[in-house]
């Protein structure tokens, strides 16, 4: 589901292996604390510092619990406590040069706590503290005691930083697909929306407009005949106020379920058809071809709205004194003819007074259940109009 206000879409969790290596560090740092503990008894056994360095070690590892808790972000209590971290150590090594050894997951936490220029700043400093403490550990010069500490701790911190940037561009990717899901929920609502506006407005054209198209067209020819003609007059008032009566309706469901009046309470599409008429002046007949089948609501009420707005474009342009409806199901598709004996034309014609919407309202009713509307006029001979549309197959 695409990410919405009810649905909002919720920040990765921390990297699995950033974790893992902040684990294996804190790990790292007890066992050399532990063996730097060890050695320093097993090398120095009664000596008067050894109560000094027994506490500084259990304050190290006290001081060094207590860091997980205070976060990771370097605010005043985390560069507090860093500060007596590495101050205890340089005591514990001044002491102990054995414990310079613990230095390395020192460089872990450093890198984790304080801006990247700072950190290796101070990284520079503990890896030269631990060069001293180790060549005054040592009975002799030993080029490696000058070289692997610096080269330990350029090799943490290149892993250190190039881990780092993983997750920062993993932060930056999964913030612009968090981004990318928001815009693209936003556009699908704007679509949804646009498309809905589309189907009211054509709702409307094909159910009220064309109602009170019609209405207008019997009061006018009602008006004509008033005083040569009462009786019929009359007829048409009556007529016209039956279709007030039938878009009265027609609002009142538009408003409800925006369902075809014609179709409620379970009339069926060829019933529905058969009651469509297109004015006092025009027979209109209805034919049914095939075995009737189930069709889905949407494919009914298109239809349905299909043949009301053909029947609405004969009665205003074509002329015809008949029109023919015909339901036909073929098994996989059903379609639906309108045929007229107007005066036809040669290229499609826009509603009158430049609406425009009757054609266009079809095809793209008809499109949105992936079927297709075809169009045969020929001028004097009238007007076929067909929509087919693929029906699913039956289990």
């Amino acid at each position: 589901m695409p990410p919405t206000e009810e649905h909002p879409v919720t920040p990765a969790p921390p990297r699995d292996d950033t974790r893992t290596l902040a684990t294996v560090a804190h790990t790292a740092f007890f066992l050399l604390l532990g063996a730097s503990v060890a050695r320093f008894l097993l090398r120095h056994p009664g000596e008067p510092r050894t109560p000094w360095v027994i506490a500084l070690s259990v304050t190290l590892a006290l001081l060094y619990v207590l860091g997980p808790a205070l976060g990771a972000a370097p605010t005043r209590r985390r560069l507090l406590w860093l500060g007596l971290v590495v101050t205890t150590w340089v005591v514990l090594v001044v002491l102990a040069p054995s414990f310079a050894w613990c230095a390395v997951p020192l460089f872990f936490t450093a890198l984790r706590t304080l801006p990247p220029r700072a950190a290796i700043v101070l990284v520079a400093l503990l890896t030269a503290f631990v060069v001293t403490a180790q060549l005054q550990l040592s009975k002799s010069f030993d080029p490696n005691l000058l070289l692997a500490p610096p080269a330990v701790a350029a090799l943490a911190t290149a892993v250190f930083v190039h881990m780092e940037r993983q997750a920062q561009a993993q932060r930056a990717l999964i913030d612009d697909l968090i981004r990318t899901r928001r815009e693209l929920a936003a556009t699908e609502r704007r679509e949804g929306t646009l498309a809905e506006r589309q189907r009211l407005s054509m709702e409307i054209h094909d159910t009220l407009a064309q109602n009170l198209s019609s209405q207008q067209m019997l009061l006018q020819a009602a008006d004509r005949t008033w005083d040569s003609d009462p009786a019929t007059a009359r007829g048409h008032v009556r007529t016209a106020t039956g279709i007030a009566a039938h878009g009265l309706a027609e609002a009142r469901r538009l408003v409800h379920d925006l369902a075809p009046s014609e179709l409620a309470d379970g009339a069926g599409l060829a019933e529905a058809l058969r009651a469509l008429d297109a004015g006092p002046d025009i027979e209109v007949r209805f034919h049914l071809e095939g075995a009737p089948a189930p069709l889905p609501d949407r494919v009914q009420s298109a239809l349905l709205r299909i043949a009301q707005g053909a029947l609405a474009n004969v009665r205003e342009h074509s002329g015809a004194r008949t029109a023919a409806l015909t339901l036909s199901f073929l098994g996989d598709q059903v379609v639906l003819d309108i045929a007229d004996d107007g005066h036809g034309f040669t290229e499609p014609r826009t509603d009158a007074a430049g609406r425009g919407h009757g054609l266009p309202a079809m095809r793209a009713r008809v499109r949105q259940l992936g079927g297709t509307l075809t169009i045969e006029s020929t001028p004097g001979e009238g007007t076929v109009l067909s929509a087919a549309i693929p029906l699913e197959p039956a289990p």
